[in-house]
Parts: structure tokens; sequence; C-alpha cells
């Protein structure tokens, strides 16, 4: 039949395509003329439906939408690796190698810095794909799996085998979709790894599709195989993406010396690592080293320190805070920092700058404090000797700034300064606060650049001007609609998340809900003595000051009888406390958790009746480590207090 010919031709070229380009980049064909060749099989399946096949190339397009994700068991354990954070722990490491077998050499391979996954095939199809999860079950994410192009939807041998390896994404797709996610006014992901978590866990595989994401194998479970080389040699025969930058190595020293020249090139790789897995290579000698509870012996991964970047500081701009206090920003050549570009980060104040003797052109060090927030460490060469002279009028309104005398910060001191409002109006319909969803940062200043939004309760009237705003280019119907509905969902948030979005200085989300918690209702709190709020654990007389000094005024007790008006929930509600392992215990979160937001972790830990609090002690029972943790996990180690994985931590979460 000359219509199957044609599609099994089709297919054939177009899989060695894939691979030439997405397993060996080394691309065989122009991006054009492979367009043209699928489009021409996708005519011809479209036509002859039954000629598809499982492993056809038009399974990558996606388009599978699933009701929700169906657990499955491993057949073996798909464990995680003890960590090591320096040159001592791996010397120690070795010598526990050697003392049961004295011969053993190590496979280095990069620590891919995305989301495990095993994958099965039958007969050389694949079959499933799917997460770790806890080790032991994962979820089934097959339909995304197929659209992940250096993953081959059939071997190039009829096998029926599990591989095991890591999807992520590559830091050109992660920058990509960032930059779609922000002209969207979506909020952007925080770095390539949650990118590609997020992006497995789509139950509609068109989304994962449009991610281009990426795979490398590293693990093959045959019994047969006797050395890991030998199993990532035998991958890449298959079809597998294998990482070439692994390394066999004779002893320890080669391995630190491999790890030091992986050290110099990850800031130039294509895709984000955070370590050097090294691995006993003499597969038999596993069993004989053996395993605790929870790692393998035979195998540890070395995290690299946080990473510290060069560049150069090319201008100070100023930022108008909803508080009036005015906050110095270093703006400059924009460069990667563990797996995003920056280009800003914040110079807290007049203070902070002159004592690290900064200026604009000199080359400074950046990092992501606790590896989430830009942060600039130190000058690394002073190129302009002028100091620093802090501004004088707000940069928006022009209004002279006034600095009061037990304070670091200056302030505008114009009440009705724009930027200083319409940052206001930011903070309350943000995330942590008020929590409205489609109402972004960009919306809230077109909405108040329009006269629709001038304050708060505005927000609540936005529905008065219906018509109007269904005519604002990039709104329409469908948006505003959405917008309203989602404005007036909010009006039933708890109390803690309207104490919080009043802006008050000093009152964040966890001080907010303890205040709350005290007093039940909103004129229990305008009522309350200093005294009182000072007793609370962990507000103390600064913060109680400026929560009376605001309930004091006029404008804000009017400002709030005007929300009760338009039906904003004023009450607090405690909630259930579900007991269960997390009841009165003190938890600390450190790293990037990859299935949950820190805030909703939190809020799990909290409605469990935990506590969550920001620093390691004696005194706190429990350490839930993420991915790319901070000095907090070393010192949690060094008290001896408990430490509890994503993947058990996500377990009992959706327990």
């Amino acid at each position: 039949m000359d219509t199957l010919k044609r599609l099994n031709e089709l297919k054939d070229i177009l899989n060695k395509a894939s691979e030439a380009y997405y397993v060996n980049d080394n691309p065989i064909m122009e991006d054009y003329e492979y367009d043209m060749l699928m489009n021409e099989l996708i005519k011809i399946e479209e036509e002859y439906p039954e000629l598809k096949t499982i492993d056809s190339p038009t399974n990558r397009i996606g388009g599978e939408v699933l009701k929700s994700f169906k657990k499955v068991k491993h057949n073996s354990k798909m464990a995680s690796l003890a960590d090591a954070f320096n040159f001592d722990e791996l010397i120690d490491f070795d010598n526990k190698i050697r003392a049961i077998t004295p011969d053993a050499t190590y496979i280095c391979e990069l620590k891919i810095d995305g989301l495990s996954v095993s994958l099965k095939y039958d007969n050389g199809i694949l079959i499933l794909g799917a997460t770790r999860g806890n080790g032991l079950v994962g979820e089934d994410i097959t339909h995304n799996v197929k659209t992940i192009k250096s993953i081959p939807l059939k071997l190039k041998e009829a096998l029926t085998l599990e591989v095991r390896g890591e999807i992520y994404m590559p830091k050109a797709s992660f920058h990509k979709l960032n930059l779609e996610r922000e002209e969207n006014e979506e909020e952007l992901f925080a770095n390539p790894r949650n990118a590609a978590a997020g992006s497995v866990r789509q139950l509609d595989s068109s989304i994962a599709a449009k991610r281009n994401l990426d795979a490398f194998l590293y693990y093959y479970m045959d019994d047969k195989i006797k050395y890991q080389e030998e199993a990532l040699i035998k991958m890449k025969d298959l079809g597998f993406k294998v990482n070439p930058l692994y390394r066999l190595c004779k002893n320890i020293n080669e391995v630190i010396d491999y790890i030091n020249e992986m050290g110099q090139k990850r800031p130039n790789l294509e895709y984000d690592i955070d370590g050097i897995v090294i691995k006993v290579n003499e597969i038999d000698k596993h069993s004989l080293i053996g395993e605790t509870a929870k790692y393998p012996k035979w195998a540890i991964a070395y995290k690299f320190p946080p990473e510290e970047v060069l560049t150069t500081l090319n201008e100070i701009t100023f930022q108008v805070g909803r508080s009036g206090v005015i906050t110095p920003v270093a703006n400059f050549k924009p460069v990667f920092v563990q797996g995003s570009l920056i280009q800003r980060a914040t110079l807290h104040n007049e203070d902070y700058i002159k004592q690290k003797n900064i200026s604009v052109g000199d080359i400074i060090v950046v990092h992501k404090a606790g590896d989430i927030i830009p942060e600039v460490v130190r000058v690394h060469d002073k190129i302009n000797n002028l100091p620093f002279e802090m501004i004088k009028n707000c940069p928006c309104c022009g209004s002279k700034l006034i600095k009061f005398e037990d304070s670091v910060d200056y302030y505008c001191s114009n009440i009705d300064c724009s930027e200083k409002k319409i940052n206001q109006i930011i903070h309350f319909a943000s995330k942590p606060a008020y929590n409205i969803d489609s109402l972004g940062d960009k919306l809230c200043e077109l909405l108040f650049n329009l006269g629709y939004i001038k304050n708060i309760v505005d927000i609540f009237r936005l529905k008065e001007h219906y018509d109007d705003l269904i005519k604002i280019d990039g709104l329409g119907e469908k948006s505003v609609n959405y917008l309203l509905d989602m404005i007036e969902k909010s009006k039933q948030n708890n109390l803690d998340q309207l104490l919080f979005g009043l802006g008050i200085k000093h009152i964040g989300a966890k001080v907010s809900k303890l205040i709350c918690q005290k007093y039940k209702n909103i004129d229990n709190i305008i009522n309350a003595k200093l005294e009182d709020i000072s007793n609370i654990p962990d507000v103390g007389e600064k913060i109680a000051f400026e929560l009376i000094n605001f309930m004091s005024k006029e404008e804000n007790i009017n400002l709030i009888n005007e929300l009760k008006l338009f039906g904003l929930n004023m009450e607090y509600n405690m909630g259930d406390i579900k007991e269960n392992f997390f009841t009165n215990k003190k938890c600390v979160i450190t790293g990037t958790l990859s299935f949950v937001t820190r805030n909703d972790a939190k809020k799990f830990i909290e409605s469990s009746g935990g506590k969550v609090i920001e620093s390691v002690s004696k005194n706190t029972d429990l350490l839930i480590l993420g991915e790319n943790p901070g000095s907090k996990y070393d010192k949690a180690k060094a008290l001896g207090i408990r430490i509890m994985e994503e993947a058990e931590f996500k377990e009992k979460f959706e327990e």
C-alpha cells in the first residue's frame, strides 16, 4: 500500500532527524523541511487514523488531556542521594568505600537540576513515564513524556526495560517561557527546575509540548550490566540522550579535579546543574556496600556552593515603596545566576551602599541570597572612586525626602505620591496579601493610570465600570468577567489577609495572623491597647506602636468602614486544626519545594497546628528540605535536628 509505505518512510525520516537534533546535537535537516514532513504525516494520519501507531512522531505534539494523574508503584525504590558540601565529606565517603572494596573506581556525572523520571518500554515501545513521587509511588506522566523529543518513543532494539533519568528545561527555553509569562502578566517561574516540574505535571499535554523540555538518562535497570559506564554507553546505543560530560575516575583526587573543572564550566552549560553525582562504577559492588533506610551508600551528590557571578554596575535607580520608603536599586549587566537571568538587585539603603563602597561602573559580585533573592555581595574591582550620594527628592513626584532620626531610610513626604498609591494597590492585590487572582502588577498600574483605581476601595468599585473596562486593549469581556469574579470571591478571604494587605509598617503575613488569632475581628483590633498587642509572642512594642498609629488615623478607619460596606470579611476564621505529624512542631523550610509554593506549605503546617519559623535553633523540631538548601541545612545537621526530604513532606501533604 503506497500510503502505508509513505507513512513509514516519514516516520523513519522524522525519527532520525529528531535523534540527530535532540540527542546527538547534530542536525541533519532544516527546521522548515522537518515541519513540512511533519505536516504531511499529520495529514495522512488524519485521513487514515487506523494507521497511526503509538510510536508516531506526531504524538509529541501533545493534546491529550487527563482529569487527574494516576498513581504508579515503582518496581524498586527511586532513592535520593546523600549530599556532600565539601571535599572533606567526599574523602570520608571514599574512605568508607575503600574499606569495603579497595579497588573501586567512580563514575562522575553532572547533577542535572530537574525532575526525576522513570521510563518503561515493552518490546521497544514507550509505555510509561512516571515521577519519583515519594520514591515508592509516583505519578503517571506518560502523556507529557511523549512530548519530549529527546525521549525515544521506540528503541533501536525491541527490548523490555526500565531506565531512569532527569527531565529538565534548558536555560534558553526557561528564559523564553518567562518572557511569555511576563507579557501575559502570569507569575514567573523561579528557576528552570520549577518550570520543568510545573510543565510535566500539566494535565493538558499540549502545554508541556510547548515548553521545550529535555531529558538526560543515567540509570539502566538491568542485572546483566556490570559497570555504570557500560550502562551509559548501552543507553546511548538504544537512542537515549546521555550527558556526554561524565567521567570515569580511578580515585577521589581525580573526582575532585573533575568537580573543579565542571564548576568552571557550569555557567556556560545550556542547562542547570547544582552538583556532581559520584557513583561506584562496579555495579556488582553496590549490594556489598549497601544502603541506609534513605540513601544508597555507593553514591553521593556533591553540591556546589552558592554561585557568585561578576558583572558591571551600570546604574543605581530608586524605587518608591507603598509606605513611601525610597529604596536604591542596582541595575547591572544581565547575568545568569543559578539558572535565571538577573539584572537588578536591591541595595537596601544609603548606609548599605556606603559600607560596601559601591559606585556606578564598579565590577560587582552578585549571588542569590537563600538561592532565591538577587543580592550584591561586594565590589570586586573598584572602577569609580566617586562616593555615593543619596537623592534629595522623590523620583516620582519630586517632593522633598525626609529621614527620621531612628531610621536608615528616606521617605517621600507627599501623601498623594502616585507611585506610593500604585504600590499600595499592588501590595493589597498580591498573592501573599489579599490574593486577587489576575489583578497583577501591570494591570494595577494600567487601571490606576486610566483613573479606575485610585485606592484599595476602588478595586471593589470596578464592576461599576464594566462597559469601559471591556473596551481596554488586551482585556475584553472574558478577562473582565474573570477579574470581577475573582474580586467578588476575594471578599471571603480571612481577616489576616486583609490586615496584611492594608500595608501597615512592620506588619507582614506572619504578624497579621498572630494579631488576628488573638483579636478575632477587625473592631477588636481597632480598639486594642498597645500593652496587650506588645505581649503577643513575636510581636513586641515596635510593631504594636505601628498598628496603634495606623488605627488612630481617621482616613484609615474610613477606609476599613468602606471595605465593610462592600462586604469584605472582617472576622478571623481559625479553621479546624487537623492533628497530624506537624501538630505542635516548630518547622523550618529551606530550599525550593517543586510541588507546592512555600506559602502553601506554610499554610498546611499551620492548619495542622504546627508553626513555621525562619531560623534554625536547638528548639527547632523539623527542617523541611527543598532543592538548593542554604546554610540552614548545615546548621540543622550540626544540631542533630530531624531533616525531612521533599518526597516525604509531599507524601504527608497529600495525605
